[in-house]
């Protein structure tokens, strides 16, 4: 699962799931999470309240580039880093 992104600590991956639907992973020390790229919606694990804020902060800034990488996961094409923040 490819690391696209990396901010304070937290690391975003993705891959293709047919089960979830456009969605992206965020670890942050042991916590794991699965975040829907459209709502925001925690699908499975959690994180800690301020890495949570700063995932959804992320999320929203770069909607188009989560869900233009997961049109390339589903293609098992390269994805493409996305800024953190900053």
């Amino acid at each position: 699962m490819p690391t696209i992104s990396r901010f304070y600590g937290i690391q975003i991956r993705m891959f293709f799931d047919d089960k979830h639907g456009p969605h992206f992973h965020a670890n942050y020390g042991e916590f794991r999470a699965q975040i829907s790229i459209a709502d925001g919606k925690i699908l499975a694990g959690d994180l800690p309240p301020r890495a949570k804020k700063l995932v959804q902060e992320w999320r929203l800034l770069h909607r188009r580039e989560l869900l233009d990488n997961w049109k390339r996961a589903r293609r098992q094409e390269s994805l493409v880093d996305i800024e953190g923040l900053s």
